[in-house]
């Protein structure tokens, strides 16, 4: 591709767009492309950006933690929106509250920051299905990031509702938004070009007049390349070797790195991942040197709340504390790390540019340890279930996240395995209430099953982890993906059994065939298709089973884990050895932020006067929970923690200090069933 002839004509149509009048009551700005430099009000400006998602910082921190970020010496904030965050179900958009981005852009503004804004569809950034809505997934094997009707008009929809509420803050019309990401390292997933024009289409028909940017790693720059996307490039390192790259695409305009990365993300059972700050310091210092503009990702990373964390591939889940060893740390303070990023700055700003005064950090508070003396079992908590030949994924029962728990009857008989296709992503198998063993998506999804002297109830419990964020596997069905069969002892393997699965874009035939776009409501589901090649044999029926024999005739109970299924449960004494939600409450004199301690409980979900702070895990790197200062009460306070494995000792604290970095492998569940 002759690169040089056409970006002119890239840089024209960018400019056009970028110089529109303001609005009545706004001051005139204007923001352009220009052949060497970008151009803010027709001057040269280098872009000193860093990347901050609104959705993980509290709302009562956003203008605290976008002063730190000024202070540290930017003038811009990259901003990612997830589309699952802001329309949680077809048609119905939520920009209220924590999802308040218009609000976090004009704090933005008011502290002295431009905006680049990252609207997706698509995202990454280690959220869950990189932002796309689990809906989406109810239709079987919708393509997502294609020009798949069915995924691209819903796509369109969301694009214009973002232009509805974000355009009015364009720099055009006197807002902070310099530029607009279409969609979001696209070259790492495909190589369609016209995919890409129709993001971009739909960005223009949204109303956005800025400039519109494309960015890729080095390797994928040429992926889904267009002319009339304003090309950037994410790295970590080799600055020079990276621009070297995007010249080949762009062999004029201002260069910038749209994401520079200063620390990396966690993974459950992985080490805490730190970056190497001399190196760091260097590769920004090359940058700022050589009139590159850039933007530190994440220059504060905060937390994943809730149970928005991501999955790496194949299947690593992500930690919910997102800190990422950046400038900021987790709660908002000021690293080293912050401290020789600001005194570079300092040697760049702009003639006449003063940077403010570093903010005070928020108050941090000890709580002393306290027991949590109530107990509801899950299994003595399910609410009415639906009846189903055949166990289905949750997002057909029209459930996008918490647990899901799948009843049959399991006949009399010999010892066995359970062979399911797929459980996504662990299953707590119990036997009349036993727990007889975890299908793990990391290991092995068989569980051996004891002989049975008479017929006897089958739960299989499931937990979703974060769906698959990143990679060509973005169709991350959940919970138990295909037939699950039972294999008597010592007998062959049923062909179709598979000790692990991996996600796929389209569905194999199973899955098919356990998908319908018609099935999916809570009050049931209708339209029982065969899964090819399976032995269909009602488990509820009398003798013992056959070989390699699939389990049909089920029962399936959900649970969201959302504040209707919380209210429902019925606290007792704390006795429960299995599955079960703890409360207990603290008392303190005054709020601040805290870090609760949870290395003696095993793995779930902490919540925290009604807000759900983030999933926990034994097995590390993270050990503590970030509470938010605001989100506590003077005097009484309420936590609740359900717990899948069961506490050592049903006892919480709050620290003054987070520990990221206790991996503990002698903890996970899957050595310990093995030995």
């Amino acid at each position: 591709m002759n690169t040089r002839s056409i970006i002119p004509t890239l840089i024209a149509v960018l400019c056009t767009g970028a110089s529109c009048a303001a609005g009545p009551s706004s001051p005139a700005h204007s923001f352009a492309i220009g052949t060497n430099d970008f151009l803010l009000d027709g001057k040269p400006f280098q872009i000193r950006c860093g990347e901050m998602h609104a959705a993980r910082v509290p709302r009562e921190y956003w203008r605290h933690r976008l002063q730190m970020a000024r202070a540290m010496g930017l003038n811009a904030v990259c901003a990612y929106l997830f589309w699952n965050v802001h329309e949680p179900s077809p048609g119905h958009f939520d920009w209220s509250g924590q999802a308040d981005a218009a609000a976090f852009c004009r704090l933005a503004q008011q502290e002295g920051l431009w905006v680049i804004l990252r609207p997706g569809p698509y995202s990454c950034a280690e959220w869950e299905m990189g932002g796309l809505p689990w809906w989406l997934l109810k239709q079987p094997d919708i393509r997502v990031r294609t020009r798949d009707p069915r995924y691209l008009d819903p796509a369109r929809r969301y694009l214009r509702e973002v232009g509805r509420v974000l355009g009015p803050l364009q720099v055009t019309r006197g807002g902070p938004i310099l530029m607009v990401q279409a969609e979001n390292e696209y070259g790492s997933f495909g190589k369609d070009a016209e995919y890409m024009g129709a993001v971009r289409q739909a960005l223009l028909d949204a109303g956005f007049t800025v400039p519109l940017f494309a960015c890729d790693p080095p390797k994928d720059l040429e992926n889904g390349y267009r002319p009339d996307l304003f090309p950037v490039v994410n790295f970590g390192s080799d600055p020079a070797g990276a621009f070297k790259s995007l010249r080949g695409i762009l062999p004029q305009g201002p260069l910038m790195c749209g994401e520079f990365y200063p620390g990396w993300f966690d993974t459950w059972g992985a080490p805490h991942h730190t970056g190497k700050t001399d190196a760091y310091l260097r590769d920004l210092e090359y940058m700022l040197t050589n009139n590159a503009s850039f933007s530190i990702y994440m220059a504060h990373g905060g937390t994943t709340f809730g149970l928005w964390a991501g999955c790496d591939r194949p299947f690593k889940p992500d930690v919910s504390s997102y800190d990422y060893d950046a400038p900021i740390s987790e709660a908002g303070w000021a690293t080293g790390k912050f401290f020789s990023t600001l005194a570079l700055f300092t040697q760049h700003l702009s003639p006449g540019e003063t940077l403010p005064e570093l903010p005070a950090r928020n108050p941090v508070i000890a709580i002393p340890r306290f027991e949590l003396k109530e107990c509801a079992p899950v299994l003595a908590n399910l609410p009415k279930p639906i009846t189903d030949e055949r166990p289905r994924p949750v997002e057909i029962y029209n459930q996008g996240y918490g647990c899901i728990l799948y009843r049959t009857t399991l006949p009399s008989g010999p010892a066995g395995r359970l062979d399911p296709a797929a459980i996504h992503d662990f299953g707590y198998v119990f036997l009349d209430g036993q727990r007889i063993g975890i299908a793990d998506r990391r290991s092995t999804n068989c569980v051996q099953v004891p002989a049975r002297m008479k017929a006897a109830t089958l739960d299989v419990l499931v937990e979703p982890m974060g769906r698959l964020n990143f990679g060509p596997h973005l169709g991350d069905h959940k919970g138990i993906v295909g037939p699950l069969n039972f294999t008597a002892a010592d007998s062959p393997r049923h062909p179709d059994a598979s000790t692990a699965s991996e996600p796929m874009q389209t569905p194999s035939p199973a899955l098919k065939g356990a998908l319908s776009p018609s099935e999916g409501e809570r009050e049931g589901v209708r339209g029982r298709t065969p899964v090819p090649g399976s032995v269909a044999v009602q488990a509820s029926g009398s003798g013992p089973l056959g070989l390699a024999t699939e389990l049909t005739g089920w029962q399936v109970f959900n649970l969201p884990l959302d504040a209707k299924m919380l209210r429902r449960l019925r606290f007792g004494p704390a006795a429960s050895a299995g599955p079960a939600f703890w409360r207990g409450e603290f008392r303190i004199a005054r709020p601040g932020d805290t870090f609760l301690d949870l290395r003696s409980w095993g793995k779930g979900v902490v919540w925290i006067n009604g807000h759900c702070l983030c999933r926990f895990w034994n097995i590390g790197p993270t050990q503590t929970a970030y509470v938010p200062g605001p989100w506590l009460h003077r005097g009484r306070n309420e936590v609740l923690v359900l717990d899948l494995l069961g506490p050592e000792k049903p006892e919480l604290s709050g620290l003054e200090q987070p520990i990221l970095d206790q991996v503990r492998p002698e903890l996970d569940f899957t050595r310990v069933d093995a030995k």
